[in-house]
């Protein structure tokens, strides 16, 4: 790496991530804030986790909203559930796509074989894998070629169905979801960029060695990493007002952090074990830039867990994002239990 010319600090950091996310103010509805909020993807492993990442950036999101026309549900990074735009599909799948003749084999034949067995039908993943006589979980091996699609809705099993191939390169793909993550998560790094896709080591270093000029080298709080050019300017600026609260859901795409990203954004060791649990993680309570807490949801009933003290002004604007939470009628009604 070359030697840095601009250091950075964690307050200049996570402002820019907060911002780039539109996490200080919601955007209006429409399908180009749609694609900005799932710009790295939106992570659906929890029932309805993409849908409260959309709410916490977009004004007006509804219990439907994740089903809207502009979105796709399929595996992708680490072969998670995720919700992206159908017009950046070959991103996240393309762009994961195994490069040794190995992996790359085995996705194209996956997804031949699924293809050939549905033909034109949908499908509960379990019955697809059980009548095809294979574990139905290796049929995820398969998404990486973007012909796979899903739909969960959180309670039973996916439906499954496939279709054509889409049409870029998938070393353009790659290059394109590594600009997307440099632009969310910066400053970063090629391992971190393997953590996240779920690539390979030598596979992200690659990719960032091919952006070439579009990176530049920049210190910060946890040491030498990497933006794009194009951002420096928004990095340097000075830090805007953050919103009171936001409520990210589990894997939200601020905090789908690792190693030192992870001390960065919660400092405190205690709160980052409460935070990243070794099992499924809770929601993170975000109060006017920094996460303060965690929170669950079970039906209607949302419980917040602080770490410090909150005024009484914090403690509206929790309960007016919990009670906002865009739940199905059928929930019953949302109650907030803080402590």
């Amino acid at each position: 790496m070359a030697s840095p010319r601009l250091s950075l600090s964690r307050s200049q950091i996570l402002s820019f991530r907060r911002r780039v996310a539109a996490l200080d103010e919601r955007m209006p509805m429409s399908t180009k804030s749609l694609r900005q909020a799932a710009w790295c993807g939106l992570q659906d492993s929890m029932p309805r986790a993409a849908l409260f990442s959309i709410h916490a950036r977009v004004a007006g999101t509804r219990p439907t909203t994740w089903q809207h026309r502009s979105l796709v549900q399929l595996w992708g990074p680490r072969y998670s559930a995720y919700v992206v735009t159908a017009r950046d599909l070959a991103v996240f799948t393309l762009g994961r796509l195994p490069a040794d003749a190995r992996g790359h084999a085995r996705a194209h034949e996956t997804a031949s074989r699924l293809h050939a067995f549905l033909n034109g039908r949908r499908m509960p993943i379990g019955h697809a894998g059980h009548a095809m006589g294979v574990n139905h979980n290796s049929l995820r091996y398969g998404a990486a070629t973007g012909r796979i699609l899903i739909r969960w809705e959180g309670a039973q099993q996916p439906l499954v169905w496939t279709g054509p191939a889409p049409d870029m390169n998938p070393r353009h793909a790659r290059l394109e979801l590594a600009r997307r993550y440099l632009h969310v998560f910066a400053p970063t790094t090629a391992p971190s960029f393997a953590d996240w896709a779920g690539v390979r080591p030598a596979a992200a270093r690659t990719a960032f060695e091919a952006l070439g000029s579009e990176l530049t080298p920049v210190r910060t709080p946890g040491g030498d990493a990497w933006i794009l050019a194009d951002d420096e300017a928004e990095l340097r600026a000075k830090p805007g007002a953050a919103a009171v609260s936001r409520l990210l859901p589990s894997g939200d795409t601020y905090y789908l952090l690792w190693g030192a990203d992870r001390k960065l954004l919660v400092p405190n060791a205690k709160q980052r074990a409460e935070l990243w649990t070794s099992r499924v993680w809770p929601g993170a309570l975000l109060v006017s830039g920094e996460i303060i807490g965690v929170w669950r949801r079970a039906g209607g009933e949302v419980s917040v867990q602080a770490w410090r003290r909150i005024s009484p002004a914090e403690r509206t604007a929790i309960e007016a994002e919990a009670m906002s939470l865009p739940l199905p009628s059928s929930t019953g009604p949302i109650t907030l239990r803080l402590s």
